[in-house]
């Protein structure tokens, strides 16, 4: 097993404008392996498979997939080597959705990921990959230019007290809205998670963008402006 590895057929799935093509990186080989492999089951092209920034910052311009999957800490410190290729991905390549994977909820890489301000942001805990349905789902909705926030690292946030002064005019039940939102559920989605009608979602919504004083008219940009708002550290 070496630290770099591609399918053999990598260059034709490439070609493939259609295909959700994907770039992994992550130094724990096992773990790698497996979400490789659960990738591939599903359909999806991984393209390379890597175990350090720089290796995926290559593949990446290599091959323009349309996510990368990068684990937060990877050598040479094992601190924040992933982060920081992630946040040149979105620079360099702002098409290219990124999804980061953690150990644990850190407020700053997901405040700086999200800082990106380019389509296609996601953050989840590692333990999420077991929960296979959802993690597939937040691949695709990434992938698709979504915006994926793990709930651990939405409550974990929300419990900041510079948060919550950020959400303090926010009913429990908008709060509520805004985390699911941040989740990167669509209205019909909050709707179902929450036992709620689309129109009292969408009610909420407008409430939560008029009382964070969010304007314009583009519901998707003040989506995400309202979860960078509770994430922006103040």
């Amino acid at each position: 097993m070496t630290e770099h590895d591609s399918p053999p057929d990598a260059s034709s799935t490439s070609s493939s404008s259609t295909a959700l093509t994907v770039v992994l990186a992550d130094d724990a080989v096992l773990l790698r392996e497996g979400v490789r492999s659960l990738l591939v089951e599903e359909g999806i092209d991984v393209l390379a498979s890597v175990g350090d920034g720089q290796a995926l910052l290559d593949e990446v311009a290599r091959h323009q997939p349309r996510l990368a999957i990068v684990d937060v800490r990877m050598p040479p410190t094992h601190t924040n080597e992933g982060l920081l290729a992630a946040l040149r991905i979105k620079r360099e390549h702002p098409a290219v959705g990124v999804l980061m994977l953690s150990q644990y909820v850190t407020r700053e890489y997901a405040s700086d990921l999200l800082g990106a301000e380019t389509p296609g942001i996601g953050y989840l805990l590692k333990d999420r990959i077991t929960e296979i349905d959802s993690f597939l789902g937040a691949v695709h909705d990434v992938a698709g230019g979504g915006t994926v926030i793990d709930p651990a690292v939405v409550r974990a946030l929300l419990r900041s007290p510079e948060q919550q002064k950020a959400v303090s005019r926010l009913t429990p039940r908008e709060v509520e809205v805004l985390e699911t939102m941040a989740e990167g559920l669509s209205n019909r989605g909050i709707a179902e998670r929450l036992f709620l009608s689309l129109s009292t979602v969408e009610k909420a919504i407008s409430a939560v963008f008029d009382k964070l004083d969010l304007t314009g008219d583009e519901q998707t940009s003040r989506r995400v402006q309202a979860v960078l708002r509770y994430l922006d550290e103040q």
